[in-house]
């Protein structure tokens, strides 16, 4: 099998065609659903209901667990919706579309306004089709898409759901732990005299000889969504891939991500070092995909 290539075609059809165990993290992004027509035939995203959805994410997901190797892990990021007409409202990353309460609900069981909880039923779903659902991130965007709606908040967040195929997997905490302000050496010193000095209070013990220069990663990443100009949708920005790949892919590894999309996922790899496969549907995406590769190779 050829690496660094983005194969176009159905997601699901192609993964059929890669051997067993064959990439080392798989990170992506599918069409959320109900938010757009991509004007492919055969798109995920465009189902009746929000169960046809999570039913058809999660055989695809059987495939990339398959092609997954066994200590490899999976980051899945997820936009929510709401209930209304048709698929409903929907506001995210790759598009704005107005909030409107329709007239009559055609979502079985959800009301009009309902949030629909995408993200979760899907986690849900795969946690219960055998893959280990280890965490859930938040994304918190900065500089959220505005909204019109004035009976709740602005949403300024998404899901990236850590997965794993076995409870013991490859996952890097050094490589992405986070550097913190800290203290110079007088002033630790000096807190610890005053506190030695407190009655009733004792000396805390390794004051002198912990690091405090860098932390575990926290579950909140902060990342300003980036739109580029060639796409009609905000792709993913590359600072939200970096953690992702730094501890899911050990150096010479292989990331997939099987909705490749403009190509975020390809570019980031590139410059980490990893071999990379690309699986998408759009030929029109494709190329601007190649053409951001081509571009990076200028610079």
């Amino acid at each position: 099998m050829k690496l660094n290539k983005i194969y176009q075609g159905d997601t699901l059809q192609t993964l059929k065609t890669f051997p067993d165990s064959l990439v080392d993290t798989i990170i992506t992004s599918p069409p959320y659903w109900g938010l757009r027509d991509y004007g492919v035939e055969g798109q995920l995203g465009l189902e009746k209901t929000p169960e046809e959805y999570v039913s058809k994410i999660a055989e695809v997901f059987r495939e990339l667990k398959r092609v997954l190797k066994k200590e490899g892990t999976c980051w899945l990021n997820l936009g929510d919706s709401y209930a209304g007409g048709g698929t409903g409202g929907h506001i995210d990353n790759k598009a704005v579309v107005k909030e409107k309460a329709p007239e009559k609900n055609s979502v079985q069981n959800l009301k009009p306004k309902d949030l629909v909880g995408i993200p979760w039923r899907v986690a849900f779903a795969l946690q219960s089709d055998g893959w280990y659902l280890r965490q859930d991130i938040i994304w918190n965007k900065p500089n959220p898409m505005p909204e019109s709606v004035t009976d709740r908040c602005t949403k300024t967040h998404e899901y990236i759901f850590l997965l794993t195929k076995n409870s013991r997997y490859y996952y890097d905490n050094e490589d992405i732990k986070e550097k913190t302000l800290t203290k110079d050496k007088s002033n630790r010193d000096r807190d610890k005299t005053k506190l030695n000095n407190t009655p009733g209070r004792t000396r805390m013990a390794g004051l002198k000889t912990n690091n405090y220069e860098t932390r575990n990663k926290r579950s909140v990443w902060t990342v300003n969504t980036k739109p580029y100009k060639d796409a009609h949708f905000a792709t993913f920005p590359e600072k939200l891939i970096v953690p992702m790949i730094k501890a899911g892919c050990p150096e010479k590894g292989i990331v997939l991500d099987p909705f490749m999309g403009a190509g975020t996922t390809a570019l980031v790899s590139r410059k980490l070092s990893r071999d990379w496969l690309g699986i998408e549907l759009n030929n029109k995406y494709i190329k601007i995909a190649e053409k951001r590769m081509q571009q990076q190779m200028l610079f």
